[in-house]
Order: structure tokens, then sequence, then C-alpha cells
């Protein structure tokens, strides 16, 4: 019994490789633990509509307007229950901008 030819799936990384990308992968060294017949592991890539959900600009633009949303809550006269709120606020858009910085761009 003969094994099959190697076929990709219709959702396979390899698949998913621009034909730069292929070029630049044949030129790669083999990972020092794989066995000689053994073809490397492709890296995971993140697609692209999921690129550009999580962009960094727009997250970092909403968590700027959050910590000034709470700065304004801070420096209002008119209501005790918004400046009460307003360090929970600037937080939140801290570390929401924090996490945004860490994003790809």
């Amino acid at each position: 019994m003969t094994p099959e030819p190697y076929s990709p799936k219709p959702y396979s990384k390899d698949e998913m490789l621009t034909p730069d990308e292929r070029a630049v992968e044949a030129t790669l060294p083999d990972p020092p633990h794989a066995a000689a017949d053994e073809r490397p592991l492709v890296r995971y890539r993140i697609p692209p509509e999921a690129r550009r959900m999580f962009a960094r600009g727009p997250w970092e633009n909403l968590a700027t307007l959050v910590i000034a949303v709470g700065v304004v809550m801070l420096m209002q006269p008119l209501s005790f229950f918004l400046y009460g709120w307003s360090f929970a606020v600037i937080l939140t858009g801290t570390v929401g901008f924090v996490v945004a910085s860490h994003l790809p761009e």
C-alpha cells in the first residue's frame, strides 16, 4: 500500500500563503527537531478580516476617547454620581489603551 500524494485541504495553512511567502518558505532551514522526511510546520497567520478588526489605530482612538470622557466627568460640577465614576472610567480607558498598544498595526 503506497501513501497518498500530498493534497492540501480547503483550509490548509499552506494554501493561504502568497507566492512570495511560498518562495521565502522554501529557503528556510528545517527546524532542528524535524525528521528528514517531515515537512516543517507552517507558522499560523492571522486572516485579513481579523487583522482589520484588531488593528491598533481604532482601538487606541476609542481608549483615548474613554479617557477624555472620564476627565470631563471628573471636572464637571453638576453630578456627584458622574464624579464618583470618573476614576473608574479613566482607569478603564488607560487599561484599554495599554492593551490596544500591543495590537498589530
